[in-house]
């Protein structure tokens, strides 16, 4: 029986008094909720911070910090980190050392040393917040009217009485409707990152970022790998960038799948996983009817994972009593520049909400921000154009701006220019590595100073390049800026100021010499 720690306070009381016990209580423990709550407390005001992670299907819970800490950024940079030490032990052969003929990880030792390192940050996320002098509530949030937030776990139930609050609960991710034994038999990434020995042979359903860079790190460690994709590769991402991800997602190992949807999973007598597909027959763009092939394929795995989409935490808030409206498709928190929802005092930030880039860094910032406008007085709001993105399959992919697609769509081909070029890494020269993947486009506007639209990188390193470049973007970068600049050599991100090859002029972009 849940415990009520605090005496329930009629709607009355909290309609003509101003006297709540929190100016600011967050909804959600994950990195854009901590910075809202963190950033309050430093004006003085009560901050409180509820968090509360509902166990997956298959069992998976973790501590303080929400999906990139726990079971997100964190963990896949470290495992495609992992798995770039592999590519790199290979490597090391052709630069003389002396290794053995083949070197396997092993996947328990990696996966207890990630999770150690996630349960430090965990801890500290708790210690921040007590150094700051922020109450948290490790407790699951709803709403019984726009200022009074119930908060239960198993054991006890507090009512908290709060002037704002702030929705940064997030996402979690989907599993597949009428798929038979998809939710019995499978994982997502909630899951993956916390299993105790190897997942061996794997299946991994999707299309999206969190697709291609699971397939490609466990792929890079050495596993056998299968991609299902029922469409296109990195939709939203410039599709030339795309579909070159993919290939070298081929070229490293990873089977695909292409054009198939799961029917159902089952458990073999062996004790694996049988999946059944179907596989797309053609799609009629005039009928916008897609056509399957009534044959079926089949294979047994070890390990079936699903990456085909992520759905807002927001079942359990009970945000009706609030008068908070969601949009009815997406299920995410409508709200306005100021992040305000369509509730007076109750704001929403991060992934929960609908329109905004689903990016940690951006939930951080659009936190910080709207502390500093609720209590120190400001008026900048969150700028959501021209951020910056990753996706760390083992060939990176980093990107800033706008695709060439959107550019020709806002504009049109006659208004842009798109300089472009094929490179190769010094670094893949001594081991001979294949870098036909290795491609940068650079979105101008055709006229005057050539005023940069999208700048999209594909190598290594993608991430550390294309921050740097945002900054350039930001500031209105041009490609004469571009030409002006002096770049460091020998590096990959040179290769961007040197940059002189228009798709228009068809010339062949391969860079040649050093």
């Amino acid at each position: 029986m849940a415990r009520l720690v605090r005496p329930f306070r009629s709607r009355w009381y909290h309609r003509f008094s101003e006297k709540y016990e929190y100016d600011l209580l967050v909804i959600g423990g994950g990195s854009g909720g901590l910075a809202c709550a963190k950033e309050a407390a430093q004006y003085g005001k009560r901050v409180a911070v509820m968090d509360y992670v509902k166990p997956s299907p298959q069992g998976s819970v973790w501590g303080l910090g929400g999906t990139c800490v726990n079971v997100g950024c964190v963990p896949k940079k470290l495992m495609h980190h992992a798995a770039l030490l592999g590519a790199g032990v290979r490597d090391a052969r052709s630069y003389g050392w002396d290794l053995p003929a083949e070197a396997t990880v092993d996947w328990s030792t990696l996966a207890s040393k990630l999770r150690d390192h996630v349960r430090s940050l965990n801890w500290g996320h708790r210690v921040q917040l007590q150094d700051k002098h922020v109450k948290y509530f490790n407790l699951r949030g709803s709403f019984l009217d726009k200022h009074s937030i119930r908060g239960v776990s198993s054991t006890k139930e507090v009512l908290l009485l709060a002037e704002n609050v702030v929705l940064a609960v997030g996402l979690r991710p989907k599993f597949p409707e009428n798929v038979p034994g998809a939710v019995e038999h499978g994982i997502t990434s909630d899951d993956i990152f916390w299993l105790q020995k190897s997942p061996g042979k794997s299946l991994v359903v999707g299309g999206g970022y969190v697709a291609l860079e699971t397939a490609g790190f466990l792929r890079g460690l050495g596993l056998d790998t299968t991609l299902m994709v029922r469409s296109c590769c990195l939709r939203g991402f410039d599709q030339e960038m795309a579909t070159l991800v993919s290939t070298s997602l081929r070229e490293e190992g990873v089977k695909f799948l292409s054009g198939c949807r799961p029917q159902r999973v089952q458990r073999s007598q062996e004790g694996r996983l049988q999946v059944t597909w179907q596989r797309r027959q053609n799609v009629s763009e005039e009928e916008q009817k897609d056509e399957w092939d009534e044959k079926e394929g089949q294979e047994d795995f070890d390990t079936v994972m699903w990456a085909v989409g992520r759905q807002p935490v927001t079942k359990d808030l009970q945000l009706e009593k609030a008068g908070v409206q969601t949009e009815a498709t997406t299920g995410k928190v409508l709200v306005g520049l100021h992040d305000e929802t369509s509730c007076p005092g109750v704001y929403a930030i991060g992934d929960v909400a609908e329109g905004r880039p689903e990016l940690t860094p951006v939930a951080i910032k659009a936190g910080r921000l709207l502390a500093q406008r609720l209590f120190a007085g400001s008026t900048t709001l969150m700028d959501y154009t021209n951020v910056p993105t990753t996706v760390f399959t083992p060939l990176e992919l980093g990107s800033v701006g706008l695709t060439e697609e959107k550019a020709v769509t806002l504009l049109s081909p006659d208004l842009i220019e798109v300089y472009h070029a094929y490179y190769k890494p010094l670094e893949y020269s001594v081991p001979n590595r294949n870098s036909n993947q290795c491609y940068i486009k650079v979105v101008c506007e055709r006229e005057g100073k050539q005023r940069i639209l999208g700048i999209h990188f594909l190598g290594p390193n993608a991430g550390e390049v294309t921050q740097g470049f945002a900054l350039a973007l930001r500031c209105g970068a041009s490609y004469s800026d571009l030409k002006s600049t002096c770049g460091i050599h020998p590096t990959c991100a040179e290769e961007l100021i040197k940059l002189q090859i228009t798709k228009r002029s068809g010339k062949d972009p391969t860079v040649t010499g050093c």
